[in-house]
């Protein structure tokens, strides 16, 4: 009998749908399917490529509303940004068929060494064959749009393995790409469980896995996977330093917003706000007065700031990080009320280091204030964490801001924005613990592709 997965609403657990679960003879007709579909899209000239995913962004445009209620229907996202996730992966996809046209090599000198004066030559970058994407559940559209979307650019075969808590998104992108006139053979979108998915990451003719989500889950993968390359963006615990000669409004305003979009569920979040202590009365009166006037319910309502975390679970979970916390010392600012799956936007200052929220990635709308009272310190408390995707700084000196890009251990730094701002087209991941690779279309695609070089004797 074949097992199903049920997909339910976050916010009020209604049935969304119902699919089948691979298995193991799935999987290996899946496998199959991309060998076959690893030939056809090599030989895909560049400019159908492109052409393909331009077209597929253009079917996503008109069909933007569909889409943005998809997104909040079985993720919780709200639906003005859900709105906002469907143009960000029009977006990716038409910088996708941009790199798919300029994906170039370069020419070498081979005659800069002595005794090659007679060679010419090149370098190409190549499709690296059969990719294994697997994508989280926070940006169930867009996350799949930054690996399936760069592969297809490259040339090579994907075999998509979507979140199991938001999996309908992916299946409607991968819809959407085969009407655009994309091989159905290229792409294959595998729903199963987690005995098959290991399955996957094991076959050796995956050459390379792309996966997004936390670090625990991606230690396991790392095991599993053998001698493949591996790209991953394994989360962040984003500090947001807050200077005294800011614009506090706009630091303000750039905080809140990026501590509880996605409903906080987000790896560049801002999640520990490091305010200096000549500000840090004013700063923390108006951040939370802010934060109080945000509205959590109904993800569709368009009134709705907050909507639901994606799992019971998951704010049960911080629920009992934010308790042990306030047991352990830390003071409650706002929040810290839950409703099943809805989890009020909260905000705690004099939180001791040693606790978990301080520690680790949190994914939930929880915010840290901690004073300080100089830059150094501020760098310090900064890098304290062990993973690092993003961070910000809020200053009017550009001395200052050029200091923190120096120093702060981290991926990407914010200047006057928080760190939860990205841009589609620029290279995304951390440092330190969880940093293996890069996305971000031209970079991601870097990644999946390999480098082959041509030398060319003349003789006479």
């Amino acid at each position: 009998m074949t097992k199903t997965l049920q997909i339910n609403n976050p916010f009020n657990g209604d049935i969304i749908e119902t699919l089948p679960i691979a298995d193991t003879n799935d999987l290996n007709q899946t496998l199959k399917t991309a060998e076959q579909g690893r030939k056809i899209s090599r030989e895909l000239p560049r400019h159908q490529r492109s052409q393909i995913l331009n077209n597929c962004a253009d079917i996503i445009g008109r069909r933007t509303e569909y889409f943005a209620e998809l997104i909040t229907k079985e993720s919780g996202k709200i639906i003005g940004q859900a709105r906002k996730e469907v143009a960000r992966c029009q977006n990716t996809l038409r910088l996708s068929a941009i790199e798919a046209s300029r994906n170039t090599g370069e020419t070498l000198p081979f005659d800069s060494y002595a005794g090659s004066e007679n060679r010419i030559g090149y370098f190409t970058h190549e499709p690296l064959g059969i990719i294994a994407a697997i994508t989280p559940f926070n940006d169930p559209l867009n996350l799949v749009a930054h690996k399936v979307g760069p592969a297809i650019a490259g040339g090579n075969s994907v075999i998509l393995k979507p979140s199991s808590l938001t999996p309908l998104s992916a299946l409607a992108l991968a819809d959407a790409l085969f009407e655009a006139g994309l091989p159905e053979s290229v792409l294959s979108t595998l729903i199963c469980d987690r005995d098959t998915g290991d399955q996957l990451l094991a076959d050796q003719s995956i050459r390379m896995l792309s996966f997004t989500g936390g670090m625990k889950t991606g230690e396991s993968i790392t095991r599993k996977a053998g001698l493949k390359k591996l790209s991953m963006d394994l989360g962040g615990n984003a500090p947001v330093i807050v200077m005294p000669d800011c614009d506090l409004a706009l630091a303000v305003e750039a905080s809140v917003s990026g501590a509880f979009w996605a409903n906080g569920q987000n790896c560049i979040s801002v999640q520990r706000l490091l305010v200096h202590e000549d500000i840090y009365t004013e700063f923390r009166h108006t951040f939370v007065t802010e934060v109080k006037t945000l509205s959590a319910g109904d993800p569709m309502d368009e009134n709705t700031d907050v909507g639901p975390m994606i799992k019971e679970r998951s704010a049960k979970h911080v629920e009992l990080q934010v308790t042990e916390a306030i047991n352990a010392g830390a003071t409650l600012l706002c929040g810290h009320r839950r409703d099943k799956n809805l989890y009020q936007p909260t905000v705690l200052e004099t939180v001791p280091h040693s606790c978990q929220i301080w520690r680790e990635e949190v994914f939930a709308p929880l915010v840290i204030l901690e004073r300080f009272s100089d830059f150094k310190q501020a760098i310090t408390l900064a890098n304290q964490i062990g993973y690092s995707l993003h961070a910000g700084i809020f200053t009017k000196d550009l001395d200052t801001a050029l200091l923190a890009i120096k120093e702060i251990e981290a991926g990407g730094i914010m200047v006057n924005d928080s760190s939860d701002y990205r841009f589609d087209g620029m290279p995304f991941g951390g440092f330190k613990a969880g940093s293996m690779g890069r996305e971000g279309v031209r970079f991601a695609l870097e990644e999946m592709t390999q480098t082959k070089v041509a030398c060319i004797n003349i003789s006479g």
